[in-house]
């Protein structure tokens, strides 16, 4: 389970320090998945950020499975970043000269070489999103949409309790976005993780289901 309480986010800045997050709460279980509205600006990657432990609160705590992830020491927090949480940005941040499948193994290599079990796993995330025959290209020969396809595989390979994605269409033209945001409700519906999805499109928002909007530092849920 994921625990949002009481979280505050405040940046120093000239004259008057800047609240992106005031007082945010909410709690999701595995199998709820949801996307987060809101203009350029208005914290929702901070709030991604700080539920992926990227960045730390100034106010409030992220509790996932009982654990206070901003109370984690160092160690915790990287296993906690490579096993917990499967991360999808707006940009893929492939490795140009890795493979299609090197690159999806890449978060196994924080526990030394990737196994056979990996391996196979890979093969069949590829499979799944399409690209069993895009194996052993490179980023540089796949179209935008495959490249982010081979993103959300690097994203699962760890099978991961919660899924981040940040503006995961916003590179992409409607019609690819739009089948790359099924995509992700039907891997996440698969897998049964959590999966919170941040964007500026009412239209992604539709695919992902249940929606709020981050406005003024404040969560407003709108199809609960």
């Amino acid at each position: 389970m994921l625990a949002v309480q009481g979280l505050k986010k405040v940046y120093p800045s000239p004259g008057q320090p800047l609240c992106v997050l005031n007082n945010v709460e909410f709690e999701l279980r595995s199998g709820d998945r949801v996307a987060i509205l809101g203009p350029s600006g208005s914290g929702k990657s901070t709030l991604l950020n700080i539920i992926g432990g990227l960045d730390q609160p100034t106010e409030g705590r992220v509790v996932v499975d009982g654990q206070v992830v901003s109370e984690m020491p160092e160690r915790e927090l990287s296993r906690y970043r490579n096993r917990t949480v499967g991360f999808v940005f707006q940009d893929h941040h492939l490795l140009p000269q890795c493979t299609v499948l090197e690159n999806v193994l890449v978060p196994c290599l924080a526990s030394g070489s990737p196994q056979q079990d990996d391996v196979n796993w890979a093969l069949a995330l590829l499979d799944r999103v399409g690209l069993k025959d895009r194996v052993w290209h490179r980023p540089g020969e796949l179209s935008g949409g495959e490249r982010q396809r081979v993103a959300i595989a690097r994203a699962l390979i760890r099978r991961p309790a919660l899924i981040l994605a940040d503006e995961p269409t916003g590179n992409l033209d409607r019609s690819t976005g739009e089948q790359v945001a099924q995509l992700l409700v039907e891997l996440h519906q698969e897998q049964n993780n959590i999966l919170i999805v941040v964007t500026h499109s009412e239209h992604l928002a539709g695919v992902i289901g249940k929606q709020c909007r981050l406005e003024n530092g404040q969560l407003r849920w709108e199809n609960v």
